[in-house]
Parts: C-alpha cells; sequence; structure tokens
C-alpha cells in the first residue's frame, strides 16, 4: 500500500478542539514534525479535516 507523509506547517493554536485532536492523532506533536501514514480513506479524511494545518506529500521507494 502507498505512503503518504504528513508535515505540520501551521499551529493548532485557536484551532477547532477536534482540529486539534485529529492532528494529535496523526502522530503530530510539534510545528514542522512529520510522520509517515498508509494512504487510506480514513487517513484522508483526517487530512481532509484540518488540511490548512498541514502538508501532504506522497512517499516512493519503500
Amino acid at each position: 500500500m502507498a505512503k503518504i507523509k504528513i508535515e505540520q506547517v501551521r499551529s493548532a493554536i485557536g484551532a477547532l478542539e477536534n482540529h486539534k485532536r485529529t492532528v494529535k492523532a496523526l502522530g503530530l506533536k510539534k510545528m514542522h514534525s512529520s510522520v509517515i501514514q498508509e494512504d487510506t480513506p480514513v487517513i484522508r479524511g483526517m487530512v481532509r479535516t484540518i488540511q490548512h494545518l498541514v502538508k501532504v506529500e506522497p512517499v516512493s521507494g519503500e
């Protein structure tokens, strides 16, 4: 299965509570931290919810 890299580029301070919980659920902790997740519909939905806070790019190679 394909993987995507999710990087937090904006702060969640002042964001809605469900946006903060989504950031935490994805495994992001600080600004400019990044995680690699499977590219599933669930993860894509979470990313779509906080698309103004994150940057997403595909990971190739593995």
